[in-house]
């Protein structure tokens, strides 16, 4: 009897603890068609409301369901990453708790595994349901990583997926601090079948992304698995340098044709305020990588578990 392994990252979901597990809970014939059981992992990444209490009152219920509980907020990265590590089952699958994430879908992600894919990723088609500057922006960094990245990251792609044991396995053996799950999952390889459904709406709460964590989120990513932005800069830098030397010819040749010396201060200023921008705006990306690399050489814990059932 195979296992399966259902990792749910949830902060601040006490309202839909309970209905995801209902919904869930739907697949028992297939489950029982199949001779499979399943095991529903809890992560709370440390939730302010009763997201706990909640997963302890299912876990009296039933005793397929468990729960890690973190110290504090350490982020969804960490929470899926904790899930992996304690998952058991011969496929895993990762699961958002607000039922965006339709389990309905299991039975065909399982049909493709057993056709001998690896993993069953899916894709939103549609965006429905999110403000459009959001959308707009979403869509412009993943053709942004498809241009500078090596790594396949598929646009509206969700975390949502279902993996083999082996895959799994792939994924633990990148311990790196900074995480970004996208990326990892095309960084390791592995046949994959992306399935595509219609945007699904939160069924309560509101969404703990705003804006500002999106774009600080798709600089984790841009960072991770590119170095294209340091290549930006050096050419960037290469180009004033060259700018530099053509302008000082023109002020010689200018000076010794019409002997009319250089003048000007606003011009001057402007010139000195731009490549100062330029000089701090690379030393931003540099700083971006550096900050990373301090990161990992620290060797901090991704997380820190308080309580665990």
């Amino acid at each position: 009897m195979s296992l399966l392994s259902v990792i749910i990252p949830c902060y601040n979901e006490e309202e839909n603890i309970f209905f995801f597990y209902e919904e869930f809970i739907k697949n028992q014939p297939f489950f029982s068609e199949n001779d499979m059981e399943f095991e529903l992992l809890y992560v709370d990444d440390g939730s302010m409301d009763h997201t706990v209490a909640e997963v302890k009152k299912l876990h009296e219920q039933d005793d397929r369901i468990h729960l890690v509980s973190f110290s504090r907020n350490f982020g969804k990265e960490a929470a899926m990453y904790a899930g992996l590590q304690k998952a058991k089952g011969d496929y895993v699958v990762i699961m958002d708790a607000d039922l965006q994430d339709p389990p309905s879908l299991l039975p065909e992600m399982f049909s493709y595994i057993s056709e001998g894919y690896d993993s069953v990723a899916t894709r939103r088609v549609s965006r429905k349901g999110e403000p459009p500057i959001r959308s707009f922006f979403a869509r412009r960094f993943y053709r942004l990583m498809k241009k500078i990245s090596k790594t396949e990251i598929m646009d509206g792609a969700r975390d949502f997926r279902l993996m083999t044991r082996q895959m799994v396995d792939a994924i633990l053996s990148m311990k790196e601090y900074n995480r970004f799950t996208k990326g990892i999952f095309g960084w390791v390889g592995f046949k994959t079948k992306w399935l595509e459904y219609e945007n699904v709406e939160r069924l309560k709460g509101e969404t703990k992304w705003n804006f500002w964590k999106l774009l600080l989120y798709s600089f984790e990513g841009i960072t991770a698995f590119s170095t294209m932005p340091l290549l930006l800069a050096s050419v960037v830098g290469v180009f004033f340098c060259v700018l530099a030397f053509l302008m000082i010819i023109f002020i010689i040749v200018r000076k010794l044709i019409y002997g009319d010396p250089v003048s000007g201060w606003p011009s001057l200023v402007c010139i000195i305020l731009m490549t100062s921008g330029v000089q701090f705006f690379c030393t931003g990306i540099l700083g971006q990588y550096l900050a990373k690399t301090y990161m990992e050489v620290k060797n901090r814990p991704i997380y820190l578990v308080k309580e665990e059932l």
